[in-house]
Protein backbone atom coordinates (compact mmCIF):
# COMPACT_ATOMS: atom_id res chain seq x y z
CA UNK A 1 0.00 0.00 0.00
CA UNK A 2 1.44 3.54 -1.16
CA UNK A 3 0.60 5.88 2.02
CA UNK A 4 1.61 10.04 0.83
CA UNK A 5 2.28 12.27 3.44
CA UNK A 6 1.48 15.56 2.62
CA UNK A 7 3.85 18.15 3.96
CA UNK A 8 2.72 22.18 3.90
CA UNK A 9 4.39 24.91 1.93
CA UNK A 10 6.26 25.89 5.01
CA UNK A 11 7.82 22.52 5.46
CA UNK A 12 11.37 21.37 4.57
CA UNK A 13 11.77 18.38 6.47
CA UNK A 14 9.94 15.41 8.33
CA UNK A 15 9.91 16.76 11.96
CA UNK A 16 6.83 18.38 11.48
CA UNK A 17 5.22 14.72 11.21
CA UNK A 18 7.49 13.11 14.27
CA UNK A 19 8.21 9.79 13.79
CA UNK A 20 4.51 9.27 12.40
CA UNK A 21 6.11 7.75 8.87
CA UNK A 22 7.89 5.15 10.57
CA UNK A 23 5.87 4.26 13.57
CA UNK A 24 3.34 3.19 10.95
CA UNK A 25 5.58 1.23 8.68
CA UNK A 26 6.83 -0.24 11.49
CA UNK A 27 3.73 -1.20 13.31
CA UNK A 28 1.38 -1.82 10.01
CA UNK A 29 2.17 -5.79 10.09
CA UNK A 30 0.07 -6.06 13.00
CA UNK A 31 -2.69 -5.45 10.62
CA UNK A 32 -1.22 -7.54 7.73
CA UNK A 33 -0.57 -4.10 6.04
CA UNK A 34 2.35 -3.76 4.20
CA UNK A 35 3.24 -0.03 3.70
CA UNK A 36 5.45 1.98 1.70
CA UNK A 37 5.77 5.82 2.93
CA UNK A 38 6.32 8.39 0.05
CA UNK A 39 6.30 12.22 0.84
CA UNK A 40 4.76 15.68 -1.38
CA UNK A 41 6.61 18.31 -0.29
CA UNK A 42 3.94 21.36 -1.56
CA UNK A 43 6.66 23.96 -0.62
CA UNK A 44 8.32 23.30 -4.25
CA UNK A 45 5.03 24.04 -6.03
CA UNK A 46 3.86 26.53 -4.66
CA UNK A 47 4.70 29.29 -2.02
CA UNK A 48 2.91 32.03 0.12
CA UNK A 49 2.01 34.10 -2.03
CA UNK A 50 -0.53 36.28 -1.29
CA UNK A 51 -2.44 35.24 -5.34
CA UNK A 52 -1.78 31.77 -4.16
CA UNK A 53 -5.51 30.20 -3.27
CA UNK A 54 -6.17 26.70 -1.96
CA UNK A 55 -7.56 25.52 -5.70
CA UNK A 56 -3.95 26.76 -6.95
CA UNK A 57 -2.43 24.51 -3.95
CA UNK A 58 -4.90 21.29 -5.53
CA UNK A 59 -3.37 21.77 -8.72
CA UNK A 60 -0.19 21.98 -7.12
CA UNK A 61 -0.75 18.40 -5.55
CA UNK A 62 -1.65 17.12 -8.83
CA UNK A 63 1.72 17.93 -10.65
CA UNK A 64 3.48 16.52 -7.29
CA UNK A 65 1.72 13.22 -7.78
CA UNK A 66 2.15 13.06 -11.22
CA UNK A 67 6.20 13.26 -10.76
CA UNK A 68 5.80 10.79 -8.00
CA UNK A 69 4.31 8.48 -10.32
CA UNK A 70 6.40 9.27 -13.26
CA UNK A 71 3.98 9.62 -15.91
CA UNK A 72 0.28 10.40 -16.11
CA UNK A 73 -1.35 7.29 -14.52
CA UNK A 74 -1.74 8.67 -11.01
CA UNK A 75 -1.33 4.91 -9.15
CA UNK A 76 -3.71 4.06 -6.12
CA UNK A 77 -2.31 5.51 -2.87
CA UNK A 78 -4.04 6.22 0.55
CA UNK A 79 -3.18 9.66 1.64
CA UNK A 80 -2.52 11.41 5.67
CA UNK A 81 -2.64 14.98 5.77
CA UNK A 82 -2.67 17.31 8.65
CA UNK A 83 -4.10 21.14 8.78
CA UNK A 84 -4.70 22.79 6.16
CA UNK A 85 -3.66 19.77 3.85
CA UNK A 86 -7.46 18.06 4.20
CA UNK A 87 -9.02 21.20 2.45
CA UNK A 88 -6.68 20.93 0.11
CA UNK A 89 -7.05 17.23 -0.81
CA UNK A 90 -10.68 17.36 -0.70
CA UNK A 91 -10.20 20.71 -3.29
CA UNK A 92 -8.24 18.35 -5.31
CA UNK A 93 -10.43 15.31 -5.63
CA UNK A 94 -13.92 17.78 -6.12
CA UNK A 95 -11.65 19.62 -9.21
CA UNK A 96 -9.80 16.65 -10.63
CA UNK A 97 -12.97 13.62 -9.83
CA UNK A 98 -15.88 15.15 -7.85
CA UNK A 99 -18.75 13.15 -6.85
CA UNK A 100 -19.78 11.99 -10.91
CA UNK A 101 -16.24 10.45 -11.07
CA UNK A 102 -15.13 9.86 -7.71
CA UNK A 103 -15.20 6.02 -8.66
CA UNK A 104 -11.99 7.05 -10.99
CA UNK A 105 -10.10 8.78 -8.16
CA UNK A 106 -7.22 6.96 -7.34
CA UNK A 107 -7.12 7.80 -3.72
CA UNK A 108 -8.25 4.88 -1.38
CA UNK A 109 -8.44 6.67 1.70
CA UNK A 110 -7.54 10.09 3.17
CA UNK A 111 -6.98 10.25 6.74
CA UNK A 112 -7.47 13.96 7.82
CA UNK A 113 -5.52 14.80 11.16
CA UNK A 114 -7.16 17.95 12.58
CA UNK A 115 -8.26 19.24 9.27
CA UNK A 116 -9.48 23.07 8.86
CA UNK A 117 -12.87 21.77 6.68
CA UNK A 118 -15.01 24.52 8.41
CA UNK A 119 -12.32 27.15 8.40
CA UNK A 120 -10.35 28.26 11.94
CA UNK A 121 -11.14 31.17 14.29
CA UNK A 122 -7.58 32.26 14.27
CA UNK A 123 -7.58 33.04 10.54
CA UNK A 124 -9.03 36.18 12.07
CA UNK A 125 -6.08 36.95 13.79
CA UNK A 126 -4.64 38.19 10.17
CA UNK A 127 -1.10 37.13 8.37
CA UNK A 128 1.09 38.77 10.98
CA UNK A 129 -0.30 36.93 14.05
CA UNK A 130 -0.57 33.80 12.69
CA UNK A 131 2.88 33.65 11.38
CA UNK A 132 4.14 34.04 14.79
CA UNK A 133 1.86 31.24 15.66
CA UNK A 134 4.29 27.97 15.72
CA UNK A 135 1.44 25.59 16.16
CA UNK A 136 -0.37 26.60 12.69
CA UNK A 137 2.39 28.33 10.30
CA UNK A 138 5.73 27.77 11.46
CA UNK A 139 6.32 31.35 11.76
CA UNK A 140 5.62 31.79 7.83
CA UNK A 141 3.21 34.36 7.16
CA UNK A 142 -0.07 32.65 5.27
CA UNK A 143 -0.63 34.01 1.98
CA UNK A 144 -4.13 36.25 1.92
CA UNK A 145 -5.88 34.39 -0.12
CA UNK A 146 -5.04 30.86 1.82
CA UNK A 147 -6.35 32.81 4.67
CA UNK A 148 -9.55 33.56 3.00
CA UNK A 149 -9.97 30.26 2.44
CA UNK A 150 -9.49 29.27 6.19
CA UNK A 151 -11.28 32.54 7.46
CA UNK A 152 -14.68 30.62 9.27
CA UNK A 153 -18.30 30.98 7.41
CA UNK A 154 -15.71 31.53 3.94
CA UNK A 155 -17.64 30.87 0.82
CA UNK A 156 -15.58 28.04 -0.42
CA UNK A 157 -15.49 26.43 2.60
CA UNK A 158 -19.31 26.42 1.70
CA UNK A 159 -19.05 25.69 -2.31
CA UNK A 160 -16.55 22.67 -0.87
CA UNK A 161 -19.27 21.56 1.30
CA UNK A 162 -22.52 21.72 -0.89
CA UNK A 163 -20.14 19.51 -3.66
CA UNK A 164 -19.11 17.03 -0.79
CA UNK A 165 -22.93 16.14 -0.46
CA UNK A 166 -22.95 14.26 -3.92
CA UNK A 167 -20.32 12.19 -3.12
CA UNK A 168 -21.05 7.98 -2.85
CA UNK A 169 -17.58 7.49 -1.19
CA UNK A 170 -18.05 3.78 0.19
CA UNK A 171 -19.56 2.94 -2.79
CA UNK A 172 -16.93 4.48 -5.03
CA UNK A 173 -14.49 2.94 -2.76
CA UNK A 174 -13.17 6.06 -1.15
CA UNK A 175 -12.84 6.15 2.40
CA UNK A 176 -12.35 9.49 4.19
CA UNK A 177 -11.39 9.70 8.06
CA UNK A 178 -11.32 13.20 10.36
CA UNK A 179 -9.02 12.74 13.39
CA UNK A 180 -8.10 15.52 15.68
CA UNK A 181 -8.10 16.18 19.39
CA UNK A 182 -9.33 18.94 21.98
CA UNK A 183 -6.67 19.15 23.92
CA UNK A 184 -4.37 22.29 24.77
CA UNK A 185 -0.77 22.23 25.14
CA UNK A 186 -0.32 25.18 27.04
CA UNK A 187 3.51 25.11 26.98
CA UNK A 188 3.39 25.87 23.01
CA UNK A 189 1.60 29.23 23.38
CA UNK A 190 2.11 32.54 24.50
CA UNK A 191 -1.69 33.42 24.98
CA UNK A 192 -1.32 36.20 22.22
CA UNK A 193 -5.43 35.32 21.90
CA UNK A 194 -8.04 33.28 23.68
CA UNK A 195 -9.05 31.08 20.47
CA UNK A 196 -5.15 29.55 21.22
CA UNK A 197 -6.69 27.82 24.20
CA UNK A 198 -10.78 27.90 23.20
CA UNK A 199 -12.83 24.93 24.38
CA UNK A 200 -13.83 22.44 22.28
CA UNK A 201 -10.53 23.23 20.06
CA UNK A 202 -6.67 21.61 20.04
CA UNK A 203 -6.07 25.19 20.21
CA UNK A 204 -5.87 25.70 16.13
CA UNK A 205 -9.09 23.61 14.90
CA UNK A 206 -12.29 23.16 16.73
CA UNK A 207 -13.53 19.99 16.65
CA UNK A 208 -16.80 21.14 14.88
CA UNK A 209 -14.74 22.97 12.32
CA UNK A 210 -12.65 19.43 11.25
CA UNK A 211 -15.97 17.47 11.42
CA UNK A 212 -16.82 16.38 7.74
CA UNK A 213 -20.33 15.31 9.31
CA UNK A 214 -22.52 18.98 9.34
CA UNK A 215 -25.88 19.85 8.30
CA UNK A 216 -26.78 22.28 5.32
CA UNK A 217 -30.49 23.78 5.35
CA UNK A 218 -31.71 26.80 3.32
CA UNK A 219 -34.75 29.14 4.63
CA UNK A 220 -37.21 31.72 2.53
CA UNK A 221 -39.21 34.85 4.15
CA UNK A 222 -43.29 33.60 3.86
CA UNK A 223 -46.11 36.15 3.85
CA UNK A 224 -47.11 34.88 7.19
CA UNK A 225 -46.74 37.48 9.54
CA UNK A 226 -46.66 36.96 13.48
CA UNK A 227 -46.55 39.71 16.36
CA UNK A 228 -43.23 39.03 18.57
CA UNK A 229 -41.59 40.71 21.39
CA UNK A 230 -38.54 42.71 21.25
CA UNK A 231 -37.91 43.52 24.74
CA UNK A 232 -41.25 45.43 25.77
CA UNK A 233 -41.80 46.63 22.32
CA UNK A 234 -44.02 44.62 19.93
CA UNK A 235 -42.80 44.37 16.18
CA UNK A 236 -44.36 42.06 13.27
CA UNK A 237 -41.98 39.69 11.51
CA UNK A 238 -42.50 37.72 8.37
CA UNK A 239 -42.05 33.29 9.34
CA UNK A 240 -39.11 31.61 7.71
CA UNK A 241 -40.01 28.20 6.11
CA UNK A 242 -37.15 25.68 5.01
CA UNK A 243 -37.02 25.31 0.84
CA UNK A 244 -35.78 21.85 0.26
CA UNK A 245 -34.94 19.42 2.44
CA UNK A 246 -32.08 19.42 5.33
CA UNK A 247 -29.29 18.38 3.61
CA UNK A 248 -26.52 16.50 5.10
CA UNK A 249 -23.03 14.11 3.17
CA UNK A 250 -22.20 10.19 3.75
CA UNK A 251 -21.26 9.88 6.65
CA UNK A 252 -17.30 10.25 7.69
CA UNK A 253 -15.95 8.96 10.84
CA UNK A 254 -14.72 11.16 13.76
CA UNK A 255 -12.50 10.28 16.01
CA UNK A 256 -10.99 12.37 18.73
CA UNK A 257 -7.98 11.60 20.15
CA UNK A 258 -7.06 11.85 23.95
CA UNK A 259 -4.47 14.26 25.09
CA UNK A 260 -4.12 15.24 20.99
CA UNK A 261 -3.42 18.93 20.59
CA UNK A 262 -3.21 20.37 17.08
CA UNK A 263 0.83 20.49 17.08
CA UNK A 264 4.15 20.14 19.23
CA UNK A 265 6.50 17.29 20.43
CA UNK A 266 4.31 16.61 23.58
CA UNK A 267 0.63 16.65 22.98
CA UNK A 268 0.84 17.08 19.30
CA UNK A 269 -1.41 14.66 16.93
CA UNK A 270 1.74 14.59 14.66
CA UNK A 271 4.80 15.21 16.01
CA UNK A 272 4.31 13.80 19.70
CA UNK A 273 4.77 10.15 17.88
CA UNK A 274 8.73 9.98 18.88
CA UNK A 275 8.81 6.16 19.10
CA UNK A 276 8.92 3.73 16.57
CA UNK A 277 6.64 1.61 19.25
CA UNK A 278 4.55 4.35 20.15
CA UNK A 279 2.36 2.83 22.51
CA UNK A 280 1.16 5.39 25.13
CA UNK A 281 -0.18 7.62 20.84
CA UNK A 282 -3.46 5.74 20.25
CA UNK A 283 -3.17 8.23 16.51
CA UNK A 284 -1.47 5.54 15.24
CA UNK A 285 -3.02 2.16 15.55
CA UNK A 286 -6.58 4.23 14.87
CA UNK A 287 -4.66 5.49 11.48
CA UNK A 288 -3.58 2.04 10.47
CA UNK A 289 -7.14 0.35 11.44
CA UNK A 290 -8.73 3.07 9.03
CA UNK A 291 -6.00 1.97 6.26
CA UNK A 292 -7.28 -1.62 6.86
CA UNK A 293 -10.84 -0.52 5.50
CA UNK A 294 -11.72 -1.93 1.78
CA UNK A 295 -15.83 -2.28 2.15
CA UNK A 296 -18.67 -0.01 3.03
CA UNK A 297 -19.50 -2.25 5.91
CA UNK A 298 -15.89 -2.60 7.29
CA UNK A 299 -16.11 1.58 6.62
CA UNK A 300 -19.62 1.75 8.97
CA UNK A 301 -18.01 -0.57 12.13
CA UNK A 302 -14.72 1.57 11.77
CA UNK A 303 -17.25 4.86 12.36
CA UNK A 304 -18.97 3.14 15.03
CA UNK A 305 -15.30 2.43 16.21
CA UNK A 306 -14.59 5.80 16.57
CA UNK A 307 -17.96 6.94 17.61
CA UNK A 308 -16.93 4.80 20.88
CA UNK A 309 -13.48 6.54 21.26
CA UNK A 310 -14.78 10.09 20.81
CA UNK A 311 -17.72 9.54 23.56
CA UNK A 312 -15.47 7.98 25.88
CA UNK A 313 -12.85 11.22 25.19
CA UNK A 314 -15.68 13.62 25.44
CA UNK A 315 -17.25 11.69 28.35
CA UNK A 316 -16.13 14.59 31.55
CA UNK A 317 -16.09 17.80 28.64
CA UNK A 318 -19.00 19.52 27.28
CA UNK A 319 -19.15 19.54 23.08
CA UNK A 320 -19.85 22.22 21.28
CA UNK A 321 -20.72 23.48 17.46
CA UNK A 322 -21.01 25.84 14.90
CA UNK A 323 -23.89 27.97 13.48
CA UNK A 324 -22.77 29.32 10.02
CA UNK A 325 -25.62 32.20 9.13
CA UNK A 326 -25.82 33.51 4.84
CA UNK A 327 -27.86 36.56 4.96
CA UNK A 328 -29.12 37.23 1.60
CA UNK A 329 -32.17 38.43 -0.33
CA UNK A 330 -34.44 37.33 -3.04
CA UNK A 331 -32.48 39.37 -5.76
CA UNK A 332 -29.48 37.12 -5.31
CA UNK A 333 -27.95 40.70 -3.51
CA UNK A 334 -26.23 40.09 0.41
CA UNK A 335 -27.84 41.08 3.53
CA UNK A 336 -24.74 42.90 5.18
CA UNK A 337 -26.32 45.12 7.41
CA UNK A 338 -28.55 42.76 10.18
CA UNK A 339 -29.34 41.99 14.03
CA UNK A 340 -29.54 38.04 14.80
CA UNK A 341 -30.93 36.77 17.48
CA UNK A 342 -30.74 33.62 18.72
CA UNK A 343 -34.38 32.55 20.82
CA UNK A 344 -34.87 30.32 23.72
CA UNK A 345 -38.17 28.97 25.39
CA UNK A 346 -41.87 28.85 24.76
CA UNK A 347 -41.98 32.51 24.34
CA UNK A 348 -39.33 32.63 21.74
CA UNK A 349 -36.65 35.05 23.88
CA UNK A 350 -33.31 35.98 23.25
CA UNK A 351 -33.65 35.92 27.46
CA UNK A 352 -34.60 32.41 27.47
CA UNK A 353 -31.67 30.94 26.47
CA UNK A 354 -29.41 29.06 29.15
CA UNK A 355 -26.35 31.11 30.45
CA UNK A 356 -23.46 30.38 29.13
CA UNK A 357 -24.02 28.94 26.35
CA UNK A 358 -22.37 31.71 24.03
CA UNK A 359 -18.61 30.84 23.01
CA UNK A 360 -17.94 33.12 20.20
CA UNK A 361 -18.99 35.31 17.19
CA UNK A 362 -17.20 35.63 13.96
CA UNK A 363 -18.37 37.79 11.06
CA UNK A 364 -16.40 36.89 7.36
CA UNK A 365 -13.99 39.84 6.61
CA UNK A 366 -14.54 38.98 3.01
CA UNK A 367 -18.13 37.85 3.00
CA UNK A 368 -19.61 40.37 5.56
CA UNK A 369 -23.35 38.75 5.00
CA UNK A 370 -21.71 35.40 6.93
CA UNK A 371 -21.90 35.11 10.51
CA UNK A 372 -20.63 32.26 12.78
CA UNK A 373 -21.99 31.02 15.87
CA UNK A 374 -19.55 29.42 18.85
CA UNK A 375 -22.07 27.79 21.11
CA UNK A 376 -21.89 25.09 23.87
CA UNK A 377 -24.17 22.33 22.69
CA UNK A 378 -24.71 20.72 25.66
CA UNK A 379 -25.79 24.13 27.52
CA UNK A 380 -27.91 25.44 24.75
CA UNK A 381 -29.92 22.51 24.22
CA UNK A 382 -30.55 21.98 27.91
CA UNK A 383 -33.07 24.85 27.73
CA UNK A 384 -33.60 24.05 23.90
CA UNK A 385 -33.22 26.66 20.86
CA UNK A 386 -36.36 27.19 19.64
CA UNK A 387 -35.54 29.94 16.89
CA UNK A 388 -33.82 33.23 15.75
CA UNK A 389 -34.65 36.48 14.14
CA UNK A 390 -33.15 38.55 11.76
CA UNK A 391 -33.78 42.21 11.18
CA UNK A 392 -32.02 43.48 8.62
CA UNK A 393 -31.72 47.05 7.52
CA UNK A 394 -32.89 49.21 5.99
CA UNK A 395 -36.46 48.17 7.24
CA UNK A 396 -37.80 51.16 5.12
CA UNK A 397 -37.10 54.03 2.41
CA UNK A 398 -36.86 52.97 -1.58
CA UNK A 399 -35.35 49.37 -0.61
CA UNK A 400 -35.71 47.72 2.33
CA UNK A 401 -36.68 44.70 4.26
CA UNK A 402 -39.14 43.27 6.47
CA UNK A 403 -37.79 41.41 10.42
CA UNK A 404 -38.42 37.74 9.55
CA UNK A 405 -38.41 34.76 12.25
CA UNK A 406 -37.92 30.98 12.34
CA UNK A 407 -39.23 29.26 15.15
CA UNK A 408 -40.58 25.70 16.43
CA UNK A 409 -43.89 26.15 15.76
CA UNK A 410 -43.53 23.96 12.39
CA UNK A 411 -39.61 22.08 14.10
CA UNK A 412 -38.48 21.01 16.66
CA UNK A 413 -34.90 22.84 16.25
CA UNK A 414 -33.12 21.24 18.89
CA UNK A 415 -33.64 17.79 17.06
CA UNK A 416 -31.36 18.90 14.14
CA UNK A 417 -28.66 19.96 16.48
CA UNK A 418 -26.08 17.77 16.68
CA UNK A 419 -22.70 18.22 18.83
CA UNK A 420 -19.10 18.74 17.36
CA UNK A 421 -20.82 19.65 13.58
CA UNK A 422 -21.29 22.55 11.45
CA UNK A 423 -24.79 23.93 10.73
CA UNK A 424 -25.06 26.03 7.96
CA UNK A 425 -28.25 27.72 7.76
CA UNK A 426 -29.13 30.17 4.53
CA UNK A 427 -31.47 32.72 4.87
CA UNK A 428 -33.48 34.35 1.61
CA UNK A 429 -35.18 37.87 2.80
CA UNK A 430 -37.88 39.43 -0.18
CA UNK A 431 -36.35 42.20 -1.14
CA UNK A 432 -38.69 44.73 -0.82
CA UNK A 433 -39.44 48.49 -3.35
CA UNK A 434 -41.55 51.53 -2.07
CA UNK A 435 -44.60 51.46 -4.70
CA UNK A 436 -43.18 55.51 -4.65
CA UNK A 437 -40.28 54.40 -6.12
CA UNK A 438 -41.75 54.56 -9.66
CA UNK A 439 -44.71 55.16 -11.16
CA UNK A 440 -47.00 56.10 -14.58
CA UNK A 441 -48.79 59.75 -14.84
CA UNK A 442 -52.16 60.44 -16.92
CA UNK A 443 -50.08 63.52 -17.86
CA UNK A 444 -53.16 66.02 -19.73
CA UNK A 445 -50.39 68.38 -21.03
CA UNK A 446 -48.69 66.84 -24.44
CA UNK A 447 -45.75 69.47 -23.86
CA UNK A 448 -44.60 68.02 -20.69
CA UNK A 449 -45.39 64.56 -21.84
CA UNK A 450 -43.19 64.68 -24.79
CA UNK A 451 -40.32 66.39 -22.54
CA UNK A 452 -40.35 63.90 -19.96
CA UNK A 453 -41.26 66.62 -17.05
CA UNK A 454 -43.74 64.66 -15.49
CA UNK A 455 -42.49 62.48 -12.96
CA UNK A 456 -45.72 62.79 -10.28
CA UNK A 457 -47.91 59.26 -10.28
CA UNK A 458 -51.66 58.92 -9.44
CA UNK A 459 -50.96 55.27 -9.79
CA UNK A 460 -48.44 53.29 -7.96
CA UNK A 461 -47.56 50.03 -7.79
CA UNK A 462 -45.51 47.61 -5.23
CA UNK A 463 -42.58 45.47 -7.27
CA UNK A 464 -42.95 41.89 -6.24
Amino acid sequence: MLVIFVHGWSVTDTSTYGRLPEALAKQANKYNLDIEVKHIWLGRYISFYDDISISDVARAFNSALIDLSGDDAITDFSCITHSTGGPVVREWLNRFYGASNLSQSPLRHLVMLAPANHGSSLAALGKKRLGRINAWFSGIEPGQRILDWLSLGSQQQIDLAESFLEYKSAASNFYPYVLTGQTIDKKLYDFVNSYLVEAGSDGVVRVAGANLNYSMIKLVETKDVETVLRGSEEIQVNILDQNGELKRPPFVPLGIIPGASHSGDTKGIMRSVVSLKSKKKPQVDEILKCLTINSKQDYINRGKELMDLTTKTQQRSHRYMMLVFVIKDDQGYPVTDFELFLLGGDSHSPDQLSKGFFIDRQQNSTHRNHLVYYIDYDVITRNKLTGFRVIAHPSEGFVFYHAVEYNSHSVDINSLLKPNETFYVEVTLRRRIDKNMFGFDNATDPKLRKEGLIFKSETRHDFK
